[in-house]
């Protein structure tokens, strides 16, 4: 399957992933490898003292789910060269355990680059909750391969 080349992308296009729960696993595992471990994520008698009332999942720990939730929509296969980065991204509400996420993108810039075999893509990126609620918002860009036909 390949995915969308940069002409295909059109500006106002936006696509939807599917849903996905984050567990108390999901946030012991990334303290593990990111070596976070920071009590707001892990220490459950000290969150109760918060107000967060309870442990919240960390911020990049929620970008990295929708990130696998929307290359899972391929439409990056075989086409994405680059991820450049990031114009912003703000972490608007907390997510805690059993709380269910999606993300949404939204085309909102395509140019042109000095190589005709390539060109770049800006997206919003949103992260919602069960709630319809969002809890992360950005704007990245990306280098795509262009259709050679």
């Amino acid at each position: 399957m390949t995915g969308l080349y940069w002409e295909e992308w059109k500006i106002g296009a936006e696509f939807v992933t599917s849903a996905r729960t984050i567990t108390e696993t999901d946030i012991i595992n990334f303290a593990g490898i990111s070596g976070d471990y920071n009590p707001l994520h892990i220490d459950e008698e000290f969150c109760r003292n918060t107000q967060f009332g309870t442990r919240i999942a960390h911020g990049p720990l929620v970008y990295s789910i929708a990130t696998g939730l929307i290359f899972q929509l391929h439409l990056y296969d075989d086409t994405l060269i680059a991820f450049l980065g990031f114009d912003s991204l703000k972490f608007t509400k907390p997510v805690k355990i059993g709380d269910t996420i999606h993300a949404r993108v939204e085309v909102i810039e395509k140019r042109e680059t000095s190589k005709s075999d390539r060109g770049i893509m800006k997206r919003l990126l949103q992260v919602l909750n069960q709630n319809n609620e969002l809890v992360q918002e950005g704007v990245q860009a990306f280098l795509l391969k262009r259709n050679s036909d």
